[in-house]
């Protein structure tokens, strides 16, 4: 049953507002995630909203019909609602016509398949939800399988992370897990740790031949790796800076190392 709301007071629109906060989520098991096309894509991925929030012109077009009806049969709870109700929900001024709540995922290592995929991402004490939204999308473009969080990073479904990941937070894998858990696991299996480094035994990234499975070590934006990490890598890789700045964004070097490696997994054809 899809149900008319249009009152802030409303239950349902309170719990989804709740989820902009850690706390909130972490109460309800549940994450927020707005855009149509967004929302389309995890429900391709297999995630169901349990509540669905869209506006009367929305609902008019296919693919929210597709979603209320998953919403629906999943026995989630569809409403329709005001474009200035969707604003106070999502908090932008120019707010996507659909918006919805998601259960939040098992994170543990234990669901990591490393072999799904020949490249992943680990980052170390990560702080903006920014950068690491960015770099889900970015696993998503190379084929990546995801990024494991080691230590104390941001939270992944914090509504900057899903919307900076435009998407990728459905289609790729997200574990959390401390550096003492982390390594543990990775030695029990195939796969070789790649640190970024400005310092230690570094190599030119391009000069680096990269084996598959790649496990792609980046520190923290400001610190980096920390040295007793970084002796724990098999190869530590560097990028020439040649300017004035002596370092690059996370996301983008990030970037730069997953392609590099996929070029060298899918070189051009001649």
């Amino acid at each position: 049953m899809i149900l008319d709301i249009t009152s802030p007071a409303n239950p349902a629109v309170k719990l989804l507002k709740s989820l902009h906060e850690k706390k909130g989520r972490r109460a309800e098991g549940l994450f927020l995630a707005e855009g149509l096309r967004v929302c389309t894509e995890a429900l391709h991925a297999g995630h169901v909203p349990r509540i669905l929030a869209f506006t009367a012109e929305a609902e008019a077009h296919p693919l929210t019909q597709d979603l209320i009806d998953a919403t629906l049969a999943a026995r989630g709870h569809p409403f329709r609602t005001t474009p200035d109700l969707l604003h106070r929900l999502t908090g932008k001024d120019n707010p996507q016509a659909v918006a919805a709540a998601y259960a939040i995922p098992d994170t543990s290592l234990a669901r990591i398949d490393r072999s799904a995929a020949r490249l992943w991402v680990v980052a170390e004490n990560l702080k903006d939800p920014g950068n690491l939204g960015t770099m889900l999308r970015t696993c998503d473009a190379t084929g990546a399988g995801g990024v494991i969080l080691i230590d104390h990073c941001c939270d992944p479904f914090s509504l900057e992370a899903v919307r900076a990941s435009m998407g990728g937070l459905f289609t790729k894998a997200v574990a959390q897990a401390s550096g003492e858990e982390f390594f543990t696991w990775l030695r029990a299996g195939p796969g070789e740790l790649v640190g970024a480094a400005l310092e230690g035994h570094t190599v030119d990234y391009r000069a680096h031949r990269f084996t598959a499975p790649s496990f792609i070590f980046m520190g923290n934006e400001q610190s980096g790796l920390p040295p007793a990490y970084a002796a724990q890598c098999d190869a530590l890789v560097k990028l020439p800076m040649k300017g004035t700045a002596d370092s690059l964004n996370v996301a983008i070097a990030t970037a730069v190392l997953l392609y590099q490696a996929l070029g060298q997994f899918e070189p051009l054809a001649t």
